[in-house]
C-alpha cells in the first residue's frame, strides 16, 4: 500500500535530486544498521518523505556520511541521517510487520508468514518503545480489517481509518506542530488508501477480491469522481503543509506534494488510455 509518496524526477534540480536521494540511501542504512538486511526490504518512498519533512521542519543535526551497499558496491553512496531517519526507520519497520500479519490473517499467505516471524522480535521492542503510535496502528488496522470482511463501500470510512494511522505517525512529537502534522498525515493516508484501491481495483474483481471501490465502479462519472477525491485529499494535505515553517529542502517536498503523488495515477492514466486504443 506503499510507494505512493514520491519525487517527480524530471521536474527537480540535480542537487535537490542528490540530496533526496541521500535522505533515501541514509534511510536503508538505518534499517540495515538497526533491523539486518529483512528491515531493508520494508524501505519505502513514502517514509523518505516524512524523513526530509521533519528534518525541514525541526532543523536536526545532519550527518552525512557513505557506504558502498549491494545495489551500488563499486561506489560509496552519499548518505544523510539524523534522528527523523531513525524515526522513520522504526515506523518502516513496523508497519511492514503489521502488513505482513495483515496478510497472514486475511489472505494466508505463507511468505507473509515466514517474513512476519523474521520481524516479530524487531516489531515487538518498536511497540515497547511507540506505544502510542502503536495502539493506534493496531486500532486502526483493526477497524479497516473488520470494514473489509464485512465488504463496505464507504470508502470515506475505509481511507479514514489508514489516515488516522498516518496522522499518528506524522507525530514524531507532542509540540504546537501537532495538530498540522495530524492533518498533514490524515489527509495522506487516505490518499494512499485511495490510490492503492484503485490501482488494483481491475485486478481485485477479476481475483474476487474485496475492494472498496467496486460499486462506485459501476458510476458513469467513475474516473471523474476518483479524480476530485484525490484531488481533494492532495488539496488538504499541501494546504496543511504550507502552514509549516519549512525552508531547508522546501522544493523537495513540493516537488512530492505537488507533482510526484501523480506519478503513478499518471501511469495508471496511460495504461488505460493504451488498452481502450488496443480494444478499439
Amino acid at each position: 500500500m506503499f510507494g505512493y509518496i514520491t519525487i517527480c524526477k524530471p521536474e527537480l534540480k540535480i542537487k535537490d535530486f542528490e540530496r533526496y536521494k541521500a535522505f533515501y540511501c541514509g534511510l536503508c542504512q538505518e534499517l540495515k544498521e538497526k533491523y539486518g538486511m529483512g528491515g531493508q526490504m520494508t524501505l519505502t518512498y513514502d517514509m523518505t518523505f516524512l524523513v526530509v519533512l521533519l528534518s525541514s521542519l525541526y532543523e536536526f543535526q545532519t550527518e552525512e556520511e557513505s557506504h558502498r551497499c549491494r545495489v551500488h558496491p563499486a561506489k560509496k553512496q552519499r548518505m544523510l541521517r539524523n534522528s527523523a531517519t531513525s524515526y522513520a526507520a522504526d515506523m518502516n519497520l513496523l508497519l511492514a510487520w503489521y502488513h505482513l500479519k495483515d496478510d497472514w490473517e486475511d489472505e494466508k499467505k505463507v511468505s507473509s508468514l515466514a517474513a512476519g516471524k523474521l520481524l516479530k522480535r524487531k516489531a515487538g521492542r518498536i511497540e515497547e518503545t511507540y506505544r502510542r503510535q502503536s495502539r493506534v496502528f493496531e486500532a486502526a488496522l483493526g477497524e479497516l480489517s473488520r470494514l473489509e470482511k464485512e465488504k463496505s463501500t464507504d470508502i470515506d470510512q475505509t481511507a479514514g481509518c489508514f489516515g488516522r494511522l498516518m496522522e499518528e505517525l506524522f507525530v514524531y512529537r507532542k509540540d504546537m506542530w501537532e495538530p498540522t502534522l495530524r492533518r498533514i498525515g490524515f489527509f495522506m493516508g487516505k490518499f494512499i488508501y485511495i490510490m492503492d484501491a484503485y490501482e488494483d481495483l481491475e485486478e481485485d474483481l477479476e481475483k474476487g477480491r474485496y475492494n472498496p471501490l467496486r460499486e462506485l465502479r459501476k458510476k458513469e462519472d467513475y474516473e471523474q469522481r476518483v479524480g476530485d477525491i484525490l484531488c481533494m485529499m492532495m488539496g488538504e494535505c499541501s494546504a496543511e503543509f504550507e502552514k509549516l515553517p519549512c525552508l531547508t529542502d522546501i522544493d523537495i517536498l513540493r516537488n512530492i506534494l505537488y507533482d510526484g503523488v501523480w506519478n503513478r495515477y499518471r501511469l495508471i492514466q496511460k495504461k488505460k488510455q493504451e488498452e481502450k486504443k488496443g480494444n478499439e
